[in-house]
């Protein structure tokens, strides 16, 4: 455990923070499932929404810090390939 009270009171921040980004890294990979697994099911309006949904939940996480904003566009730019195979 840490010893002084700053350093107490960091490490209650990163447990604070760390449960904070586990919690929004759940719900982004829940979105992307939701994405893919429409997708492999050949539901293009069910995979359509779903892409609707994720790709503001990932921007947001990305501009909160919790995943790298390449990381972000990266997952956008994949699943809305996808999605428009599929379309196509």
């Amino acid at each position: 455990m840490p010893s002084s009270p700053s350093a107490q009171k960091r490490h209650r921040q990163s447990l604070k923070r760390r449960s904070r980004n586990q919690s929004v890294k759940s719900s982004i990979k829940t979105a992307i499932k939701k994405v893919r697994t429409a997708v492999e099911e050949k539901r293009l309006e069910e995979a359509q929404a779903a892409l609707k949904a994720a790709v503001p939940a990932i921007n947001k996480a990305a501009s909160k810090g919790v995943i790298h904003p390449r990381n972000a566009s990266r997952k956008i730019s994949h699943l809305t390939k996808k999605v428009n195979s599929l379309a196509a």
